[in-house]
């Protein structure tokens, strides 16, 4: 039987595990302008040693106007390069699979990152508004995601992880709900995909055989039935891995069987899963071993991400194995990890 302690390959590469440690930003820690600091790279070495087979790095932002916050990481310049190699080199001292997630907010950047955001369309709804990006800078938005990879790789990364899930900038011009553009990038499902496509395209065609493309996605887009066609898609253009979240929600959202033990968000995933030939990671309030060996003993995900539970026991992994219990989430209304991580309870507890 599969476990969750079982190997598995993502493209040349072995993930010693099914766990994955996923992107969640902690803004508390990071440097002025986006840089990495001591704590970042402490933050980071805790997860490298915890035992996890994937890691994905926080989101990062490509251009400093699309930081989802003004205290978010960056990679929107090669003086970031150096700051990342030390997380680079644990994650390898460890024998850990390292990707970094690479993001641009697009209408979600705050008015102290930006004084009008970009977006694929015009929008003005609950006090958010942002104006409808020109032909020359979806080239440019698409090259800086480009140029992002590049300096992930030249930091020793083992790959990125494309942003395109949570209503950011690549989601949004999944959305018939916030692209309403008449050209080419709007309109269709084929034409609101080619964004994203064509960075895929970009990508693949500069970083190498080694390096690994995945893309976070919303499993409804707004419909899973697009999410299919999507993961599809992004699978036919040489994306390696595939991590299935939630996206920009319609008039509803995907119902799971009454007797699936998961949210709707999983069950995107575990039902993506069945439609594709490369890895599928699913995520969302997984946070028991339990739980977490259900979906691969029973194949449902090649993967399981287990967030906030590393948040609070990076050695989740490590314990799980052991047969320990991990030190569980107390589950705050909001997570404190997202502005000051040395507040969470059940860190304190461990």
């Amino acid at each position: 039987m599969t476990n969750m302690f079982n190997s598995m390959m993502i493209k040349n590469w072995k993930a010693k595990n099914r766990i994955v440690v996923p992107p969640m930003v902690c803004f508390s820690f990071t440097g002025e302008d986006g840089f990495a600091t001591e704590d970042n790279i402490n933050h980071y070495k805790a997860f490298a040693e915890g035992g996890a087979g994937v890691v994905v790095l926080e989101a990062h932002a490509v251009e400093k106007d699309g930081r989802l916050s003004s205290d978010q990481m960056g990679i929107w310049s090669d003086e970031f390069i150096e700051c990342l190699k030390p997380i680079a080199e644990n994650f390898h001292n460890n024998d850990v699979i390292s990707l970094v997630q690479i993001h641009h907010a697009g209408l979600k950047s705050p008015k102290n990152v930006v004084d009008l955001p970009i977006a694929p369309s015009d929008y003005d709804k609950d006090g958010t508004v942002a104006r409808e990006m020109t032909m020359d800078e979806i080239k440019r938005v698409q090259q800086s995601f480009l140029k992002a990879a590049l300096r992930v790789k030249k930091a020793g990364f083992h790959g990125i992880e494309l942003h395109g899930a949570h209503g950011y900038l690549i989601d949004q011009f999944m959305s018939p709900i916030t692209n309403k553009r008449n050209d080419e990038y709007g309109g269709t499902i084929e034409n609101r995909m080619r964004f994203a496509l064509e960075i895929v395209e970009m990508i693949k065609a500069e970083v190498g055989e080694d390096f690994i493309l995945g893309y976070r996605m919303g499993g409804n887009a707004p419909t899973l039935t697009e999410g299919i066609e999507i993961a599809k898609a992004l699978e036919s253009k040489g994306v390696d891995l595939l991590h299935v979240s939630a996206g920009i929600t319609g008039e509803s959202i995907p119902e799971p069987p009454k007797d699936f033990p998961y949210n709707w968000i999983v069950y995107c995933g575990t039902e993506i899963k069945k439609e594709v030939k490369i890895p599928v990671i699913v995520v969302n309030g997984i946070r028991t071993p339990e739980q977490a060996g259900y979906i691969i003993e029973n194949k449902l995900a090649d993967f399981v991400a287990v967030g906030r539970g590393h948040l609070v026991d990076p050695n989740w992994v490590k314990k799980a194995e052991s047969s320990m219990t991990p030190s569980p989430c107390l589950k705050c209304q909001k997570c404190l990890w997202f502005k000051n991580g040395r507040h969470c309870p059940g860190r304190k507890a461990v």
